[in-house]
């Protein structure tokens, strides 16, 4: 994906609200050389970050006539309202080497016996995945492909293919679970039948005697 920026030279939190005035988003690039102050037009920002690939994959940066290619690291929301106050992006070259987070793209579930034969109930446990590998080997997206998932199995990590020099971190977990198949619970279980309530008795109740009564 590609996008424009502009040289910013004004800091300070008045230049950041004037730019914000005018439909600006301010911003910086660092790494791979001496930090820039830039600036983005707003709108465009925040359609872009409504798209995936604008937060998993190298994206090419038009700045001052020269293109390079930068990561989106970080960005700032207003509290409540639908604005960009803030973005970090990363310059990368060949060199580099960045952790990531990657979405993860599920393709045939609907074909697996799990679901076509078994009924099952597929849980995706992730939905992305941080990867650490070379700038210019990061994958936009990963696809799982579940076509032969069947009743009861779990992948794990492991059982993604990546290109050589492609790791997946885990944090310490050896080998978490991704993907799980479980038999679908049905929908209505029969109530069990209630033991019919038997009234107790009433009790008498004996009828107070009058004063007149009590003098006797």
């Amino acid at each position: 994906m590609k996008f424009v920026a502009y040289e910013r030279t004004l800091q300070g939190t008045g230049a950041s609200r004037r730019l914000r005035n005018a439909q600006k988003v301010p911003g910086i690039v660092y790494g791979a050389g001496t930090p820039s102050m830039i600036e983005l037009d707003h709108n465009a920002l925040f359609f872009a970050l409504k798209k995936e690939a604008f937060h998993s994959s190298l994206l090419d940066m038009e700045l001052a006539g020269k293109t390079q290619q930068v990561l989106l690291r970080d960005y700032q929301m207003h509290p409540f309202r639908p604005i960009v106050l803030h973005v970090d992006f990363q310059r990368v070259d060949a060199t580099t080497k960045v952790t990531k987070k990657v979405p993860l793209h599920y393709v045939n579930e609907e074909n697996s016996p799990a679901v076509k034969t078994d009924g099952c109930v597929v849980n995706h446990v992730v939905n992305e995945l941080n990867i650490q590998c070379l700038a210019s080997q990061l994958p936009e997206f990963i696809t799982v492909d579940l076509g032969n998932l069947i009743k009861g199995q779990s992948l794990h990590v492991s059982d993604i293919q990546l290109g050589a020099g492609i790791k997946i971190v885990t944090h310490g977990k050896p080998n978490p679970v991704i993907v799980s198949a479980n038999v679908q619970a049905a929908e209505e279980e029969e109530a069990p039948v209630a033991a019919p309530v038997v009234a107790a008795p009433a009790e008498k109740v004996k009828p107070k005697k009058t004063e007149k009564q009590n003098k006797k």
